[in-house]
């Protein structure tokens, strides 16, 4: 049977599916010393959302071997219902249905219900989401999908009402036991798509690349700017810091001024919006209209980091104050709210507090009056836009009116409000904190401060990532060189996936440009290697995002498209590039550009999932610099040089070194080497000269 007939075959089962994408606020946790009515298997885990459903009246299980072996046993299909602990939606479902006994003696009776914490569980999440946009056209959390007792999906959607998800229940339960063979065919065609879909069929065969295809895509993405508040124009809006970060950069090659003032524009409407914690940093995951004003106030750390990266990189360009104070306000609260005692990062916080979202951040007038002299209240009032244009549901949502300049004198005064202001939010109380610390966003944020330090020269950013490092040697490295994905109560586990290597790698190398400690190179390569033999496919030359030691799944799948964080291949092709030009590796920059051929004709068609991809074809199709600094003064040469923005570019040096493409360059005095591909311009001694060579 053909997967569209299947589909209309489910839908005259009369379920009506509500798609609904995650609004991403969480339920503050249950107090584990009260007495409950219920408690499941969920229990035994550390997952902070796989907690708060431990004492619903569902049996639930946590994803493995031992539920798929009671389905199998006691011939029920299975529920996976996935979700993660600042979604909103998905604690809706769970007061409405997972908490109400009449529903769950439906799944506990007709099904083995399996909960699974996506962030723990990417893998899983990417092969049952992907099957339920295979068969809704969407997707969202929460996200529950059905399947048979072997774990292949048969049918899902995200959330439910009670009575809808009763329906479905009963209906999935009759078809299963009346006409079992259309739903193992169903299945079968169902799960060959998942297989296929994101897999790179063959090999492209590696052809130069050239910028006049990019351009044609550039006109592209111009159609979609919103040219009024900055962003794509569409609601809701994602900061998506990737796709900023390659726009700026494309302006950057290719003098296009309409691009760039689009990333400036883009970048001061967030930073003056309520996304933006104003008086706190950080930015909230998005926003729900156009002009940055509504967030859903939940912060995750992969947001955070990727846009202390951007702003960092945008200051070095443009040296706009703004930019510098969010990099450092932002900072601030990843340091205050937002670092374990052992220099490891947590994952997110909350939109919610006390029931209501956005309640910690919103302020009333009046609470504003009671904190500030009239004096005070008169400047913030102007400042902060207290009046109808900052109203939210009775409140006011701290904002700024984006046109307004930088003004020193003012900035400063408002730092002395914001400390006041702080001090008594800090008494509200606070949004839940989802304490688990995750590989990949750990290491986002590691290269995060790196960027930071590299740009500002605070050695309070330096110490912050080298103390994250040591969290991830100590904690996160397995025996055999492999890294582990999560981490909680001082427990490591479930294998590292891709982007836990990826990411990883990126730091090291950020933190060897930074020090020309050589160190991190070879932990660099250690990781590279590890993970082209255990993640590479030898046939197209890409890469799984599972690793071949890990417990199979009904599909392997590789992660091609860039989202809210890049895709796990995209980074890769990255940094086996950035390590080839390193250490002068013709494997790792042939695997590169392997990679980005497979994908390169895709970018027409998904500007927006391929812009991290877009970045590497820049610096294979321009000019990319291996910037040599030796001699003692490398430091100081390394300064000065960090505060122009080039990021066609890889740096090395030091007093002495190993690395093959510093031999011979150790002379009297501290030079500058300003190389393409092995061959050197001549050398210099001043940092200005030396950035002339690369212009």
């Amino acid at each position: 049977m053909n997967l569209l007939f299947n589909l209309k075959m489910l839908v005259l089962l009369g379920i009506i599916i509500i798609q609904a994408s995650c609004a991403n606020s969480q339920k503050k946790e249950k107090s584990m010393t009260k007495k409950h009515t219920y408690t499941n298997e969920l229990i035994k885990e550390t997952s902070p959302y796989l907690l708060q459903h431990a004492h619903n009246p569902v049996n639930w299980m946590a994803w493995g071997d031992e539920a798929f072996e009671k389905a199998k046993k006691e011939d029920k299909l299975v529920l996976v219902s996935i979700g993660y602990s600042s979604c909103h939606w998905c604690h809706v479902m769970e007061h409405e249905s997972f908490e109400d006994e009449e529903v769950a003696k439906l799944m506990n009776d007709y099904f083995v219900c399996i909960k699974v914490d996506r962030e723990e569980r990417p893998d899983v999440d990417q092969i049952y989401m992907t099957a339920v946009q295979l068969m809704t056209g969407s997707g969202g959390w929460p996200l529950n999908c059905f399947t048979l007792p072997d774990g292949r999906p048969i049918y899902g959607g995200t959330y439910f009402k009670k009575n809808e998800w009763i329906e479905l229940l009963n209906n999935l339960h009759n078809t299963y036991t009346k006409d079992k063979q259309r739903m193992l065919n169903y299945a079968q065609n169902l799960t060959q798509g998942i297989q296929q879909s994101e897999l790179i069929a063959s090999p492209v065969t590696p052809s130069e690349f050239n910028m006049e295809i990019i351009e044609e895509v550039a006109v592209i993405w111009k159609r979609n700017f919103d040219s009024k508040d900055g962003g794509m124009n569409r609601a809701p809006k994602f900061p998506l810091p990737n796709n900023w970060d390659y726009l700026q950069q494309y302006a950057l090659f290719s003098l296009d001024s309409t691009i760039m003032h689009q990333v400036d524009l883009t970048l001061k409407k967030m930073a003056f919006g309520g996304i933006y914690d104003q008086i706190g940093g950080g930015f909230s995951r998005y926003s729900t209209d156009v002009k940055w004003k509504v967030p859903h106030f939940e912060k995750m750390l992969y947001d955070n980091a990727q846009l202390v990266s951007l702003y960092v990189y945008a200051y070095q360009r443009s040296k706009k104050p703004l930019y510098k104070k969010v990099v450092y306000q932002t900072l601030e609260w990843v340091y205050r709210e937002m670092t374990t005692s052992n220099g490891a990062f947590y994952s997110a916080l909350d939109a919610d507090s006390e029931g209501e979202e956005g309640k910690f951040y919103v302020w009333s007038k009046q609470e504003l009056k009671e904190v500030l002299t009239d004096s005070e209240f008169e400047i913030l009032q102007s400042y902060y836009e207290i009046n109808p244009k900052a109203l939210w549901e009775g409140s006011y949502i701290l904002l700024r009116d984006s046109d307004v300049e930088f003004d020193k004198e003012l900035e400063q005064k408002m730092s002395k409000i914001n400390k006041k202001l702080l001090k008594v939010r800090n008494n509200r109380v606070k949004p839940a904190l989802d304490d688990k610390s995750l590989t990949t966003w750990n290491a986002m944020m590691l290269k995060a401060y790196v960027d930071a330090y590299t740009v500002f020269g605070e050695s309070m950013f330096l110490q912050a990532a080298f103390k994250n490092a040591d969290w991830i040697e100590k904690h996160q490295t397995q025996v055999d060189g492999g890294l582990y994905h999560t981490y909680k109560n001082g427990t490591s586990k479930i294998d590292g996936f891709l982007d836990d290597y990826v990411f990883t790698i990126d730091a090291y190398l950020s933190l060897y440009e930074a020090t020309f400690d050589e160190k991190w190179i070879v932990k660099a390569k250690q990781l590279t290697d590890y993970a082209i033999k255990h993640f590479e496919d030898d046939e197209t030359g890409m890469f799984y995002y599972t690793s071949n030691t890990s417990a199979k799944l009904i599909a392997r799948k590789m992660e091609i498209n860039d989202n809210v964080i890049p895709a796990s291949n995209s980074q890769m092709a990255k940094v086996l590039f950035k390590l080839g030009k390193l250490l002068a590796n013709t494997s790792y920059l042939s695997k590169s550009k392997q990679m980005l051929s497979n994908v390169f004709d895709s970018i027409y068609t998904y500007p927006s999932g391929y812009s991290n991809w877009s970045m590497l074809a820049l610096y294979m199709i321009n000019p990319y610099y291996e910037v040599a600094i030796t001699g003692r003064e490398w430091k100081d040469k390394l300064e000065k040089l960090n505060q122009h923005y080039i990021p066609n570019k890889v740096v090395m040096g030091g007093e002495q070194s190993t690395l093959e493409l510093l031999k011979g360059k150790f002379l009297n005095e501290t030079t500058i080497f300003i190389c393409q591909e092995g061959a050197c311009k001549m050398p210099v001694t001043k940092v200005a000269e030396a950035v002339k060579q690369m212009r």
